[in-house]
């Protein structure tokens, strides 16, 4: 889309229609179709040039025009004027690497496995196959894009699908490699050369929307499906970022916080689309909670990314009303909020570090930490190591990250001009298993011999802990204070483990006596952890590890940008706008309805919650957003405080 309005409310129209389907376009009316997107506050619909089905849906001689779209009927010529002229933008999208036309008629260019397997489904079973883009198919699609783009520059963008890095044994690809100096035995090789294919072609078809552009305000490039923690590193390709995430779709509702954390520090426009469909995308006649669309477009509006909701269009082209009744109203509510908050920046404290390589889907260590840190109401980003550090007041590194030198100098340079750090578990050692850094002050005695230990915290931190030594279900470290450091807790051993040669009642053996190792250690302002909190916080859940971690955090961060009184589930982050801090408040509950889907059916109300928001002086007025009630106040020593009520399940308090 073109950048010099980047869309607020957008709809991501789906249109993978089959060729078996006949009447397509039959019940469009282009006024209707416009007015539709109009009245329902959006201001960006993507529509359909080339579908996964390889259809094509423009005026146009190739033979993969659908064959049940009329002659007389250019569909995507009309949508795009149509939409145009209510002043709603239309990016063009085009399925790249999934072909089923290409896929039928040329299956020689399809992926194939290192066992000679096509990459699709077996011949019986329905689904795409995968295209190879080592073969001549990447000639035929960039053939596609430059018809699309003759017909409709300057284009409002490209919207590029379904494009990861897809290994492939086919000739094309085996040559290629070789040629290049890789090996194809070599599984690491494969995926290094399909890695390097991807971004070859994201290259050219950059270009060739750029060259096409000429003239004209520039053109967003998306490639879809691509892992979003390698944008610092693909940036080059792009000029905004679309996050796709569909809790109900297999994305569940933890990916999204975590991507957000890592996108949005890269300061490129960003929009996320979620999809109004009960389970995933293509459900046609399904349709989600609008409480559950309400949650995930404000928690997207609370991130500082614009909004999208994925539908799907009948093959007669006919919008559905319920559908666009829900958008609406949600979409009523995110353009109420945008003037708060619009232009403004997210406050963060903490940094957390991370291994992009990992890919986007957040392990049990990044899980932890961001579960935690959101129901600790703490406000931080998620960066990889090369981040600039400055303006952060405390970092954090998780269990399995590996800290290099380069991170190393920069943390020992973090704690040099005052800031804070945490580290926990084998994150504290180097490949030697010495301490990363001398002012962790740890000594080590290597790895625990008991997968399961008990935590026994000093007197000083043990107010709000359970009063009993409760246990940790993961394997940590055997640590002690150096001298001038200080144990914070202390670690009580099984009496042995749990083998088949010994064992006791139903599960871990039961603590035997306080031993000399410690569970948290602190060196000035510096805490080291023993154990994987955030990878045990991950799997098990156990709130006395996350009252430990808060423990640990006051000492470092001793005046958070907020202290509430609310409930586990709350979610928050802060805006500063000018002269203005806004605290956006989103009080859902994602239920585990089924095996594999969680539900959110109504928000929650917060009644009488205490809210206070460390802020340099004190502001005029309070007001909850965005009906604009006034909100009694007090600020004292650098804090504001209000108390909240609201039935609403997102709303913002805004002090100016």
């Amino acid at each position: 889309m073109s950048l010099d309005r980047f869309p607020l409310r957008t709809v991501h129209l789906d249109f993978h229609t089959s060729p078996h389907i006949p009447d397509i376009g039959k019940d469009f009316d282009a006024e209707e179709f416009a007015q539709t997107f109009a009245d329902a506050y959006v201001d960006s619909v993507t529509v359909f040039a080339k579908c996964h089905h390889g259809c094509l849906y423009y005026d146009t001689q190739h033979p993969a025009r659908h064959p049940g779209l009329p002659r007389k009927l250019n569909l995507l010529e009309e949508q795009v004027e149509a939409l145009h002229r209510k002043g709603i933008r239309a990016p063009v999208y085009i399925s790249a690497q999934v072909d089923e036309y290409a896929a039928q008629h040329h299956p020689e260019w399809v992926a194939v496995y290192p066992d000679g397997r096509p990459a699709g489904p077996a011949p019986l079973e329905a689904g795409w196959h995968t295209m190879d883009m080592s073969s001549p198919y990447q000639d035929y699609l960039a053939e596609q894009l430059d018809e699309v783009l003759r017909k409709f520059a300057p284009v409002d963008g490209i919207f590029l699908d379904m494009c990861w890095d897809q290994e492939s044994c086919s000739l094309w690809a085996l040559k290629a490699m070789r040629d290049q100096g890789f090996d194809p035995r070599d599984v690491g090789d494969r995926r290094r050369y399909a890695h390097e294919v991807a971004h070859r072609y994201m290259e050219r078809y950059k270009r060739q929307v750029d060259e096409a552009q000429a003239g004209h305000a520039p053109a967003g490039v998306w490639f879809n499906s691509r892992p979003k923690t390698e944008l610092h590193i693909e940036r080059k390709f792009l000029r905004h970022v679309e996050v796709e995430c569909l809790p109900t779709g297999g994305w569940g509702y933890a990916y999204f916080p975590y991507v957000a954390r890592f996108v949005r520090p890269l300061g490129l426009p960003t929009l996320s689309h979620t999809a109004r469909f009960h389970r995933t995308w293509g459900d046609f006649g399904g349709l989600k909670p609008e409480a559950a669309l309400l949650y995930e477009c404000s928690s997207i509006l609370s991130m500082g990314l614009t909004n999208g909701v994925g539908d799907q269009l009948h093959p007669r082209g006919k919008t559905d009303k319920a559908v666009y009744k829900l958008i609406g109203k949600v979409y009523q509510h995110i353009q109420e909020c945008e003037p708060w908050v619009a232009g403004g920046a997210l406050l963060s404290q903490i940094a957390v570090m991370i291994d992009p390589s990992r890919g986007d889907s957040p392990g049990p260590d990044s899980l932890g930490v961001v579960r935690a840190l959101q129901q600790l109401r703490h406000q931080f980003d998620l960066l990889p190591a090369e981040a600039d550090l400055t303006g952060y007041e405390l970092v954090i590194i998780p269990d399995t990250l590996t800290v290099e030198a380069a991170l190393g100098a920069k943390l020992r340079a973090h704690l040099k001009a005052g800031g804070a750090l945490l580290v926990a578990g084998e994150a504290a050692l180097d490949e030697a298993g010495k301490p990363i850094l001398p002012e962790l002050g740890i000594e080590v005695e290597g790895e625990s011999p008991f997968t399961v230990t008990y935590l026994r915290p000093d007197p000083s931190i043990a107010d709000g802990l359970p009063e009993t030594d409760f246990a940790f279900y993961e394997r940590g470290l055997r640590l002690k204070p150096a001298v001038g450091a200080e144990s914070l807790c202390g670690i009580v051993e099984p009496y042995f483990e749990r083998t088949y040669e010994h064992f006791c009642s139903h599960g871990q053996t039961p603590p035997d006596g306080l031993s000399p190792y410690s569970a948290v250690v602190r060196n000035g302002r510096a805490i080291t952890l023993s154990l994987p909190l955030f990878t045990g916080y991950g799997k098990h859940g156990s709130l006395p590890h996350r009252e430990l971690l808060r423990k640990c955090l006051d000492l470092l961060l001793p005046e958070p940008l907020l202290r509430d009184g609310g409930p586990g589930h709350l979610e928050t982050t802060v805006v500063r706008k000018g002269d203005t801090t806004v605290v956006h408040l989103l009080s859902f509950y994602p239920c585990h309805r089924t095996s594999d889907m969680d539900i959110i059916e109504d928000p929650i109300p917060l009644e009488n919650m205490p809210l206070s928001v460390k802020l340099d002086r004190a502001p005029k007025h309070a007001l909850l957003a965005p009906t604009g009630t006034e909100l009694p106040f007090t600020y004292r020593d650098g804090r504001a405080e209000v108390i909240v009520s609201t039935t609403e399940g997102h709303v913002m308090v805004v002090f100016e």
